[in-house]
């Protein structure tokens, strides 16, 4: 941690002012589990399932399978040729499913 020189520092009189039951219930403050959660705006960001979406709108650009793709037979994900580990065309398998 840095330090700042040119903060005016406490003189030893002030240090002895705290007392110690300042500095407990500080510590007591700072180490309380208690979170302040706005119970209404948890509730709007959360999704139950079954919630009906249908007002909702999905828009994905989808790309075609490229040349120097494969799809997988087993996991059926397109792969790079890269991850090819046997077989050609519809009975291509890739690395992770070899």
């Amino acid at each position: 941690m840095a330090t700042d020189y040119d903060t005016p520092r406490k003189t030893d009189e002030e240090l002895h002012e705290e007392s110690l039951e300042e500095l407990k219930a500080r510590r007591a403050d700072a180490q309380s589990g208690q979170v302040d959660v706005d119970e209404e705006e948890a509730a709007e960001s959360l999704e139950l399932p079954g919630a009906d979406l249908s007002g909702e709108e999905l828009t994905v650009r989808v790309v075609p399978k490229q040349e120097d793709e494969f799809t997988c037979s087993r996991c059926f994900l397109v792969h790079h040729i890269t991850q090819l580990a046997k077989g050609e065309g519809a009975k291509a398998v890739c690395k992770d499913c070899d």
